[in-house]
């Protein structure tokens, strides 16, 4: 008689999750690391609320202070607590960005501000700021719209005889690079104090965001973090390969409209509330990916790398010219660019291949 067969290493070391009629697996090293992850991002955000300003408060006193107790309530509460928030949500969303169009191109160049996307939703940003004048919700809608149409640019121009995540990229930086170019002279030609205002909102900052200002980017954050959790099962079939993903019933075309319409909309809510903040999404997945193990980029990893990443920055931009506040924007394109330096270098050494004797 025959013995069972063993079940295969990366089923044994998975976890079924069940959240009402979803079923998710997990590595225990993913779940781990999530974990881990987690813990730290909320230690970054108490870090946050004791040293916003460039003041310190003890830790008690901000938790007495959250709780509706003591001297600190109101700057604890209403000044420092949604910008701490705001960089947890709006990392998150970053790194779940950047998951998305990683994955999509299965390369780690393939982000968000890599290929134009950010570009593309400041530009939005930018035409309803000087021609169209509107409010929050405009400007929100004009973010979208301004990603959509550099993400379909990118797509169109991209198009041969077989589509290339390398070759996507190369494109996106070329719409990035024009849509920089388009951006200068919206600024350029625009009033003077729109233009103040929008050189100095290009930065990317947290400084002065309210709960009404975060209250609805938030709430859309939310829903398409929700999104994104139903299309994982599906997203990580299509890292296998799109054969196997067709064997295994995954629509591929209908599932890569809704990942780039998630992916452009977290990048367009971020931008639209905060300002386009980059290198986040370029490194956040890829730090996830590194720590969980995982062979291709897991989402929950890259939001929780990202909600570490974006409020740690944000601390560093307060203390670094205190008590002057940078702008984020500022600190992340500095370590961005180190980390890219890092990737490129690494992806040069990789290609040349081990030395000859």
């Amino acid at each position: 008689m025959s013995r069972p067969a063993a079940a295969p290493p990366v089923l044994a070391r998975s976890v079924v999750l069940r959240v009402g009629s979803w079923s998710f697996r997990a590595g225990r090293r993913t779940l781990m690391v999530s974990a881990a992850l987690l813990v730290a991002a909320l230690g970054v955000g108490l870090l946050g609320l004791c040293l916003g300003g460039g003041s310190w408060t003890a830790p008690g006193e901000v938790l007495a202070a959250l709780a509706g107790y003591g001297d600190s309530v109101v700057v604890v509460r209403e000044w420092r607590l949604p910008r701490v928030v705001a960089g947890l949500a709006f990392g998150a969303a970053l790194g779940l960005a950047g998951a998305v169009f990683q994955s999509l191109t299965r390369n780690p160049l393939g982000s968000p501000d890599v290929v134009g996307l950010d570009a593309g939703a400041y530009t939005g940003a930018l035409f309803a700021i000087t021609v169209l004048g509107g409010g929050a919700g405009t400007l929100a809608g004009s973010s979208v719209a301004g990603g959509l149409l550099a993400a379909a640019a990118v797509y169109v121009l991209s198009l041969g005889t077989r589509l290339s995540g390398l070759r996507l990229i190369v494109v996106g930086i070329a719409v990035n690079a024009m849509l920089t170019a388009l951006n200068s002279w919206i600024v350029l030609r625009a009033d003077l104090d729109v233009a103040i205002a929008a050189t100095g909102w290009s930065s990317g900052s947290l400084n002065g965001l309210d709960w009404d200002e975060i209250a609805v980017p938030i709430a859309v954050i939310a829903a398409l973090a929700l999104l994104l959790a139903a299309l994982s099962p599906a997203m990580r079939q299509t890292a296998l390969g799109d054969e196997q993903a067709i064997a295994s019933g995954v629509r591929l075309n209908p599932l890569r409209l809704l990942l780039v319409l998630a992916g452009v909309g977290c990048t367009a809510t971020v931008t639209a509330a905060a300002g386009p903040i980059m290198f986040i999404a370029l490194a956040a997945p890829q730090i996830g990916r590194l720590l969980a193990g995982t062979a291709g980029v897991a989402l929950a990893p890259a939001a929780l790398a990202g909600a570490v990443l974006l409020p740690a920055a944000d601390v560093l931009a307060q203390v670094l010219l205190a008590p002057v506040a940078l702008p984020v924007g500022v600190v992340t394109t500095v370590i961005g660019g180190c980390y890219l330096i890092t990737l490129l270098a690494r992806k040069a050494r990789r290609a040349a291949g081990p030395p000859t004797s």
